[in-house]
């Protein structure tokens, strides 16, 4: 039976590590990419920018999200098993709860690699993951310009 890894995606330079790290190391694995929409953000955006307006990049985070599935699963060769799935919720607890009810066996996924106030004030997606999930997380540190 082939193991199913879920690697979480969010267009940066550390998820695409992860997810090279994923086929090299699982490359019998069947993959799932997830993407969260987190709700926040969009009305984060519009209240921290008056006159800001969606249309100019993405009408709303889930189209982002959809866009940045498609754009890794086109760099993925077709011969490789994989899912794309688009979630809307935190973050972390979304990776957590996804991997619990989908029968995962492990999570790869990017650290942007914040140090000091800021990873303080935006949190950390990865370590959340780490403390929380059930199966096996391994964390790939991209490159520090995200």
């Amino acid at each position: 039976m082939s193991q199913h890894v879920l690697v979480p995606v969010d267009g940066s330079r550390s998820s695409r590590a992860a997810l090279e790290y994923a086929r090299e190391q699982f490359s019998d694995a069947r993959l799932t990419l997830l993407y969260v929409v987190d709700p926040m953000t969009d009305y984060s955006r519009q209240r921290a920018y008056p006159g800001y307006t969606a249309d100019d990049e993405y009408k709303s985070e889930r189209e982002k999200g959809e866009d940045i599935l498609d754009s890794v699963r086109e760099t993925l060769p077709d011969d490789v098993p994989v899912e794309t799935v688009l979630e809307a919720g935190p973050p972390a607890r979304v990776i957590v709860q996804y991997a619990d009810d989908h029968g995962v066996d492990g999570i790869v996924l990017g650290s942007h690699g914040r140090e000091g106030p800021i990873r303080y004030l935006l949190g950390s997606v990865a370590e959340d993951v780490v403390r929380r999930a059930g199966v096996p997380v391994t964390v790939v540190r991209g490159l520090s310009d995200d």
